[in-house]
C-alpha cells in the first residue's frame, strides 16, 4: 500500500513542474524608470503617480529615458511598448516639472486609447464579409 501511494506521489509531483512551465507568467503595466538628474526623477515620480491610477494598462510599458547634456540640461524620452510617444528638454534651471508630467500623461493616454481602437478597428476587418 505504502508502495502504490509513493508511486502515486512521484508521478503527481513529476507532472506539476510541467504544468508549471506551461502557464507563463507575463508582467505588463510597469513603468520603467531610466533617468538619471533629480529633474529626470521628478518627472518619474509625478509620471507613476498618473500611471498607477490609469485603468486597463495590461500590455503596456513605459520607459523613460533621459539623455544629459553638460552644458544644456536633459532630454527625457518616453516611450510606451518600444515607441516614442513624448519628449521634453529641461534646462539647467527650474522647469514646471509636473505640468510636463500631466501633459505626458494626456499624450500617453491618447496613444492607449488609439491602439485599442485600431486593434477594434482591425478586428471588425477580419470579421468583414466584403460589403
Amino acid at each position: 500500500m505504502r508502495g502504490i501511494l509513493l508511486v502515486l506521489l512521484l508521478i503527481i509531483s513529476s507532472a506539476m513542474p510541467s504544468m508549471a512551465e506551461d502557464s507563463d507568467i507575463e508582467i505588463s503595466g510597469l513603468m520603467i524608470d531610466r533617468t538619471l538628474t533629480r529633474f529626470g526623477k521628478d518627472f518619474g515620480f509625478y509620471y507613476a503617480s498618473y500611471w498607477r491610477d490609469l485603468p486597463f494598462t495590461q500590455g503596456f510599458n513605459v520607459t523613460l529615458y533621459e539623455t544629459v547634456f553638460p552644458q544644456a540640461g536633459t532630454l527625457l524620452r518616453l516611450e510606451v511598448n518600444g515607441v516614442t510617444i513624448y519628449r521634453t528638454h529641461f534646462g539647467r534651471r527650474a522647469s514646471p516639472i509636473k505640468e510636463r508630467a500631466e501633459q505626458a500623461i494626456l499624450l500617453t493616454i491618447d496613444y492607449l486609447a488609439q491602439v485599442r481602437a485600431n486593434a477594434i478597428t482591425a478586428e471588425f476587418a477580419d470579421n468583414a464579409d466584403g460589403y
